[in-house]
Parts: C-alpha cells; structure tokens; sequence
C-alpha cells in the first residue's frame, strides 16, 4: 500500500505538464491562424488598419446631387373622347327604306346615314306646311288691312289684330322651322312625304353598323350605329391617394402598350378628378394622346408611366446600400481608413442607383462597393 501510494504523485503531475504543453500549442496555433488585426470597432465606427488587407476590398465614391423624376405607373383603359363619340338613334319609329352605311366610311355632320319612312315625321311634316300656309295668309290680311287704312276704308282696331295675329303665326311657324332642322333636314327643299335622312351628328368614322334594310326601329331602340373620332383619344387611370401629390394636369407622359411592346406613345394629362373613390382610395385621371394612326382602340388595355417634374435628389450605386435588422444604412468616410454606419431612406431606385430620401448630403465620401467587409469586423 506504501508503495502504491508514492507512485500516484508522478502520474498525476506528468498528466498536469501533457496538458500544458498542449494548451501552449493549440494557443501558438490559434495565434498563427487569425493573423494581424484588420480594423477596430468602435460603436458605428470602424477603423481599418494601416497596410490592412481590407483596404484594397473598398472602394469609395462622392455623393452626388441630381435631377431625378419619381416615377409613377398605373393601368389605363383607352376610351373614345365623349365629344368626339356618337351612338346613332333615329329620333322617330320607322322602316328602314335606305342605308349609306359602310363600317369605316368616314363621315362629316352632313353625310347621309340612312333613310327611314316614319308617320311621325310626315306629321311634323304637315304641321310645318300648315303653319307656313297661315303664315302667309296672316301675312296677306295683315297686308290688306295696311292698305284699306291708307286709303281711308280701314280701322286702327282691325290693323292691329291683324298685326298682332301676323306676329302669332310668324312665331309659330318659326317653332316649325327649328323642329325641322333638328333632324338636319332643309325646310325649303322638304317635299311633303319624303322619308327621315338621319344625318351624321359628327366627322368621325362608322366604328359599328346595325342598320338593316327593311328593319322597323322603334323610337325608344338603342343605337343603331357608332360614329368616333379616334385621331385623338383619352386613357382613363387610377391613382391611388398617396400618389396624388405627383400628379398634375398638363404633364407629360407616356403610354405602354402590351400588344405593342416595341411602342410606346406620349400624351399629357387632361384632367384630374377632385373626388377620391372611397373604396379604392384613389381618383381618377384622364390621359390625353394622339392616335392618328388608330394604334389605340377603345378598350384596350395599357399602361401609363407618369413622370414627375424633376427634383433635387441624391442618388447611390445600390452596391453602397447594406440592410441589417430591416434598417438600410451605407459606411460614410470620416477619415483615413475609418468609415461610419449610417442609416438612411430610400425613395426608389432608377437602373443600378438608388434614390436616398435622408440620410445623406451631397458631397459626403461613402463606401461604393464592399462594405459588406466592414461588417464582417463588427
């Protein structure tokens, strides 16, 4: 038992020197591996040593101020423009006796549609024919009446009522006349019978053609005929609320069209509405742009690019702009070798840049491209 005892001393004591010596070398080696320090923290500072590695992976670039347009894009539907749009509908019940239409016959407001037989306008007829028959008989008593009182055989009080009964019929007649000419018919070549020529209201083109020969319309039916000037054309748009401070009328902008995506046209904002869609929280705007080769159709879908009139703004590579915990921030230069976090809002991007909203100030030096190295030492 003695001996066993004055032996264990040794073992442990050359099991406490292995472990040393062990310690000191997996130290030397963990030495060797991280090499020269790179760059110290601290805060949101960090400052790169002099010679470092480091150094050669960062790139700097001024900040620049520059004019920038926010862009802003909607969907838009192409319409007719309301005044230069005609649905055509006799203003009488009749047969169809005649038809001039063709679709896309260009038309000016005197160009002859098509021709009905309608009992209601060889009524209006007679009642124009009758009233100008009494206009002439009141015109000839009214006449008589002048000379019977020149030659001393006639009285005042018959003078006048031929007179005021002149000036009755003479403004009957004239209702006659303008319920005529409504119908776009020539009161001095009318011939009692003659059938209704329904006028184009309009210059424009025949865009659709229901008439047929012989149909009988009635005087409540829909159209029958669509008459459009389309060299010029309004696209109607939604803005939502938040956007409605980019949006003015006159500005310019442009027009995508998906089945034309080589193409794109320009125009400029006619009007914008006042009232906001409760549901949607937007307003709508109305585009004007020119359409003289009839790209756009009534319908079609597309989409407008508004453009912003130009601000002052500072745009960055998007290289510069680093996130960390949803925060977007970019290195600013303090210094030789030291560059500072700091953050910043954005505005949007245009290509490889991005628009910062606040944050920064044109002049100041940040890290262009690699500051994700930096973050690697915090």
């Amino acid at each position: 038992m003695v001996i066993g005892f004055t032996k264990h001393p040794v073992i442990v004591q050359s099991i406490f020197v292995s472990a040393f010596i062990l310690a000191i070398a997996s130290c030397k080696s963990n030495s060797q591996e991280r090499g020269p320090r790179q760059a110290t923290v601290q805060g949101d500072t960090i400052q790169v040593e002099k010679k470092s590695p480091l150094s050669d992976k960062i790139k700097t670039g001024p900040t620049v101020i520059t004019q920038y347009r926010q862009p802003l894009l909607t969907a838009g539907t192409v319409k007719a423009i309301p005044t230069q749009f005609a649905e055509i509908a006799p203003p009488f019940a009749g047969r169809v006796t005649r038809s001039y239409l063709k679709l896309g016959m260009k038309c000016t407001p005197e160009t002859p549609l098509f021709e009905i037989s309608s009992p209601d306008f060889i009524g209006a007829q007679k009642i124009f024919f009758q009233e100008k028959t009494q206009l002439e008989q009141a015109k000839k008593a009214l006449q008589r009446q002048k000379d019977l009182v020149a030659h001393g055989v006639g009285t005042q009080k018959d003078l006048e009522e031929a007179e005021t009964a002149y000036e009755v019929e003479k403004k009957e007649y004239e209702n006659a006349v303008i319920g005529i000419k409504l119908f776009k018919t020539d009161p001095d070549k009318l011939v009692l019978g003659q059938p209704l020529v329904v006028r184009a209201p309009i210059s424009g083109e025949i865009i659709e053609n229901k008439v047929v020969l012989g149909q009988f319309i009635k005087n409540d039916a829909a159209s029958v005929a669509t008459i459009a000037e389309l060299s010029k054309i309004w696209i109607v748009g939604q803005v939502k609320e938040k956007d409605i401070r980019y949006i003015h009328a006159l500005d310019d902008c442009e027009i995508d069209i998906a089945a034309l995506p080589e193409k794109r046209i320009k125009g400029n904002i006619y009007h914008v509405e006042q009232m906001v869609d409760e549901e949607t929280r937007s307003l709508k705007v109305l585009v004007e742009a020119d359409n003289k080769d009839h790209t756009l159709k009534p319908g079609m879908y597309v989409t407008i690019h508004f453009n912003e009139v130009p601000v002052s703004a500072i745009l960055i590579p998007s290289k510069s702009l680093l996130q960390m915990n949803d925060a977007s921030f970019v290195f600013v230069q303090a210094g030789e070798g030291k560059y500072v976090k700091r953050k910043v809002e954005t505005a949007g991007s245009k290509g490889d840049s991005v628009v910062i909203k606040t944050g920064l100030n044109g002049g100041e030096t940040i890290v262009s491209e690699g500051g994700f190295y930096l973050l690697g030492n915090q």
